[in-house]
């Protein structure tokens, strides 16, 4: 009797001459198990939208939002897993629909649902970009000193904010274009300095 058979049918462990074997059975079948939802897990779902800037890549773990990239830009898809393949959901019709009334210049009033795959010191990061209001900026400073003050620390490198704000794996929604330099400078956007001047643009910032 295959261990196949023991996760289905009913009663299969009452096998005579089985008593030290049907441990090995319940091992078996639970791996076999937790496999199978591991590699579901593990599996991503992507989408495509066209903006006004070019292509964008959308990722889900097929209910949040994993990923949102401009084709070709720096970190492109660095977080996306192996096993993929792209399908319609519902996150993506959010995110889709999301997308247009951005483009259009209006500030959307919802947010597809997101998950962060990323550090704990990132998502910090991105918890405060996403308060970031709808045509305002703010500096890697003040990031850095509002990380400091959540972690009780002297000061934060503003070096360290930066690095984080560039590897966002979910532009625009995540609005890291809202970023700027101490200055007021347009630096250090993944997606180029012309896409986040477009982008400030369009929300009049």
């Amino acid at each position: 009797m295959s261990p196949t058979e023991v996760i289905y049918e009913d009663d299969v462990f009452v096998i005579s001459g089985l008593i030290k074997q049907k441990k090995q059975y319940i091992i078996y079948t639970f791996y076999t198990i937790e496999f199978r939802l591991k590699k579901d897990l593990e599996m991503e779902y992507i989408s495509r939208y066209s903006s006004p800037l070019g292509g964008i890549l959308i990722a889900s773990d097929g209910f949040a939002l994993t990923g949102l990239w401009f084709e070709g830009q720096k970190h492109f898809a660095d977080n996306l897993e192996d096993e993929h393949e792209e399908k319609n959901l519902p996150v993506f019709e959010q995110t889709a629909k999301w997308l247009d009334v951005y483009f259009s210049g209006k500030e959307p009033d919802f947010t597809p649902p997101l998950r962060m795959k990323t550090t704990p010191f990132r998502q910090s990061v991105c918890e405060i970009m996403l308060k970031i209001p709808f045509g305002q900026t703010m500096t890697y400073g003040e990031i850095a000193s509002l990380i400091a003050k959540q972690k009780s620390l002297a000061r934060m490198s503003a070096q360290a904010v930066g690095n984080a704000v560039g590897h966002n794996s979910i532009s625009i929604i995540i609005p890291c274009h809202r970023v700027m330099g101490a200055n007021g400078d347009y630096t250090g956007y993944a997606g180029g300095i012309d896409k986040k001047t477009y982008l400030l643009a369009l929300e009049h910032a």
